[in-house]
């Protein structure tokens, strides 16, 4: 079966939302990516920080809370990596850390509350041994009238070299939106992190791109990666730049 190179995945969509990543770099290495795009204002003033063990999306400048907008990106259990959209991260966080299944801890999510879109909720479970195991999950909306949410799981084991699975909030070209298919089986031609988040960050829209992190699942938000639309260097959370830091 020929794949879609995430480049061309990626510049095909030019307005995604947001994305989630599990990838398999050609060196070996499994990551986790995540990226922000955005059209409005409010959506574009918006940074990715790693705090101790979290990674947050937050505004650049202080302002009033938007559980939509800002959230807890990615954290950490002792068996896996959790990285997604919304506040769903804490949720599912909490649930595997009281010991439900990655299943059970993505069911029972609903869309986002922002009608008429109707944001799916979109989140990758990347296990820390290495990322053997990817469970990803999405509650999105129905197709019709109905207003309950369609929860969606699938697990993807051993992914090789040069292979990766993507799930995007959207499918625009930035004007008119719909919701995204399901999940992607798509190809990197990175070999590393930096790669990695060079691929992703190249492949965005430069009028719509506001920030993209990659993340290893042993080490988690410690070891992210962030670019961000100011200024794109691939570079370390201890370089963060200072403007965020109102966060």
């Amino acid at each position: 079966m020929t794949v879609t190179d995430l480049t061309a995945l990626l510049t095909s969509n030019p307005y995604p939302g947001r994305g989630v990543l599990c990838a398999r770099t050609r060196s070996g290495a499994v990551l986790g990516g995540y990226f922000l795009t955005g059209r409005s204002d409010a959506s574009k003033d918006r940074a990715l920080r790693r705090e101790q063990d979290r990674l947050l999306v937050g505004p650049l400048a202080p302002s009033e809370h938007d559980p939509l907008r800002h959230y807890e990106a990615a954290l950490t259990t002792p068996d896996w990596l959790v990285l997604g959209n919304g506040e769903q991260v804490s949720e599912v966080t909490r649930r595997l850390r009281n010991g439900t299944s990655p299943a059970d801890a993505l069911g029972g999510l609903e869309y986002e509350p922002d009608p008429p879109i109707r944001t799916s909720r979109i989140t990758a479970l990347l296990s820390r041994d290495g990322g053997r195991t990817a469970v990803l999950g999405a509650a999105r909306p129905s197709g019709g009238t109905r207003s309950t949410s369609n929860v969606m799981t699938l697990t993807v084991k051993a992914l090789e070299p040069g292979e990766a699975v993507l799930l995007t909030t959207y499918q625009s070209d930035g004007r008119t939106v719909s919701v995204a298919a399901p999940f992607h089986e798509t190809a990197v031609a990175a070999r590393d992190a930096a790669e990695l988040l060079d691929e992703i960050w190249s492949a965005l829209d430069p009028e719509l791109r506001v920030a993209a992190a990659v993340l290893d699942p042993v080490d988690g938000p410690a070891s992210v990666l962030l670019a961000a639309q100011s200024t794109f260097t691939a570079r370390s959370s201890n370089s963060w730049a200072a403007r965020t830091e109102s966060l």
